[in-house]
């Protein structure tokens, strides 16, 4: 769960898991017949699939998992069916209350994709989420190289990220600040 790659397409999912992503967080907005479409391909890669906000496209991609957020319907299947279950949380409170087998915590610093999110977490929230439940918490938002050792620092898991998806130095920050622990 060291790095969870969020992509849309193959050719960057390719380059994500060359730079050491350890997860693959297919996110793409539509129908899910659209979401299987742009996944083709994705489970022949060496890592973990997860598809966002669609069980059904989960199954029928074969995915290891699903991530919802706290307002998506479909723990209830996703469980039923096996599925990896990630959940997103923005407070101790959602992630003290969430049944998942990871937690998506963040934003942890303002970022582009999470405009309509609650204000940022910060590490200091972060470190409260982690030390609070016994799920692994992935950090989310804002996170790139320079930071993202102090995620893993304050307790996460892992990080997830979009831009810093193909930085080969991601992934190395990460392995640091988790040798460091």
């Amino acid at each position: 769960m060291r790095v969870h790659a969020i992509v849309a397409d193959l050719e960057t999912a390719k380059r994500a898991v060359a730079a050491g992503a350890t997860v693959l967080q297919l996110r793409v907005k539509g129908p899910t017949e659209d979401v299987v479409a742009r996944g083709r391909g994705f489970r022949a890669l060496p890592v973990t699939l997860v598809v966002n906000d669609d069980v059904d496209a989960a199954l029928a991609l074969s995915a290891d998992g699903v991530h919802l957020g706290q307002q998506d319907e479909g723990a209830e299947a996703a469980r039923g069916a096996g599925l990896l279950l990630g959940r997103s949380v923005s407070s101790l409170e959602q992630a003290l209350a969430a049944d998942a087998d990871y937690l998506g915590a963040g934003p942890v610093w303002a970022t582009p994709s999470k405009t309509d999110a609650e204000p940022p977490l910060g590490l200091d929230t972060l470190r409260a989420v982690c030390a609070a439940v016994s799920t692994p918490v992935v950090a989310i938002g804002g996170i790139d190289a320079s930071n993202a050792g102090a995620c893993i620092r304050a307790g996460a898991a892992g990080v997830a990220v979009i831009r810093a998806a193909t930085d080969p130095a991601l992934r190395r920050a990460v392995d640091a600040a988790v040798r460091d622990r």
